[in-house]
């Protein structure tokens, strides 16, 4: 007989319970499987055998971007992987081809890899949830419940749950230190910029300190230069297939802002601050309506953030151009780490991450006390009350208490 089958999570919380990426938190999907007859309220499902794993699922398609291209282009190309281990929920016993069974609760938890990976693959943080624009790139996740009825048939549910990543939130120290970097151009003059702090968040301000100064060998040359304009820009790199033989890169400026500077070189050197917003995508349409999310994908505030998947990368620079006559422009391109939250949010999140740490410290990944599991088989005089069923006479009855 067919079942019914669902995920449910822990009471007033989600399946995801920690910090994906920030491995104090023990991040992990805890949640409880639950099997009922779907036909009939009462008749009995069999069941040889019932497993539950965590699966990525990943597609990139970089001919999307042209719509003309994208129709003469090859299918997508994708990939499913399984996070952590798969669990053995329910196996009958030996001898028996299936359990003829009313109710089934078999609660679960699956641990969601924090390690660094390196070599080790299996250990790597996933990468976050993430669908670019018209599905060039994207990262989803499923809950799958396998139940075995018999040797022959064989069914598989899936349930979609979102993830997010936690280690590039720009409240944690690592970011919030100066980062510095210089590139020289014709040997006259070289140019230095500093950034206060790198990572960022949609409508976070990026502010960079900039120095073009004369090389003191060449000064009477560096002089006469001319600083005609610095320019700021945020550029977005995605890398297609980057662990692949033909990776294809598609670059987009995300923000510019140029100042006109008109000014011969000082002996001294020039210095400046320029500054402009991390751009926000707006969520809500033209009406204001917030859009009804998909279930597999949080609603981001960007269009995307620095992630590393197995079929593409989203890297982002924050990048300086001096234009200058009697020498060559100076252009220098710095790394930032750009996160899904802006500041105010990193900042909301901090004593939250700091709780599911405490929380954490009681838990074991090798017993992690999981509630017994609830079956009731056919038969079971306990079996029909549970379903709200009763049998009054040989007719079954709704049950009124």
């Amino acid at each position: 007989m067919a079942a019914s089958v669902r995920v449910a999570g822990p009471p007033n919380s989600n399946f995801l319970v920690g910090y994906p990426g920030i491995s104090a938190t023990l991040p992990r999907i805890e949640g409880r499987v639950e099997i009922r007859p779907a036909a009939g309220v009462s008749a009995p499902v069999n069941v040889s055998l019932v497993t539950v794993s965590l699966q990525r699922r990943e597609s990139i398609n970089p001919a999307a971007e042209s719509m003309i291209r994208s129709q003469l282009s090859s299918a997508r190309k994708e990939m499913v992987d399984i996070v952590g281990k798969e669990m053995l929920l329910f196996r009958c016993p030996q001898g028996r081809e299936s359990e003829s069974v009313l109710i089934m609760d078999l609660p679960f938890v699956i641990f969601i890899p924090f390690g660094r990976g390196g070599e080790e693959i299996a250990r790597r943080v996933p990468p976050a949830s993430l669908q670019l624009d018209k599905r060039t790139a994207e990262t989803w996740y499923e809950i799958v419940v396998t139940v075995q009825h018999s040797h022959a048939e064989q069914r598989k549910y899936a349930f979609p749950v979102p993830i997010s990543r936690y280690d590039t939130l720009s409240t944690f120290g690592m970011y919030n230190r100066p980062e510095s970097a210089e590139r020289v151009s014709d040997h006259l003059v070289s140019l230095g910029i500093t950034l206060p702090r790198w990572s960022y968040g949609p409508l976070d301000p990026v502010s960079v300190f900039i120095k073009l100064s004369p090389n003191p060998d060449w000064l009477s040359k560096a002089k006469k230069v001319t600083i005609q304009s610095i320019t700021v820009g945020i550029e977005e790199e995605v890398i297609y297939n980057h662990e692949g033989d033909e990776p294809k890169r598609s670059v987009r400026v995300l923000a510019k802002h140029n100042q006109s500077v008109g000014v011969r070189m000082p002996e001294a050197g020039y210095c400046t601050n320029l500054g402009l917003v991390f751009p926000s995508r707006e969520l809500r349409d033209g009406e204001g309506v917030l859009p009804r999310g998909k279930r597999e994908f949080p609603m981001y505030a960007v269009s995307g953030f620095t992630t590393t998947g197995t079929l593409y990368k989203i890297e982002y620079y924050l990048t300086v151009k001096a234009k200058m006559s009697s020498a060559r422009d100076i252009i220098l391109r710095q790394p930032i780490v750009v996160c899904p939250f802006d500041h105010a949010g990193c900042k909301e999140e901090m004593e939250a991450i700091e709780q599911a740490a405490r929380d954490a410290a009681h838990i074991s990944q090798d017993n992690p006390m999981l509630p017994a599991a609830t079956i009731l088989k056919a038969g079971d005089p306990a079996g029909l009350r549970a379903l709200g069923v009763t049998e009054v006479g040989r007719l079954k009855k709704p049950l009124i208490e």
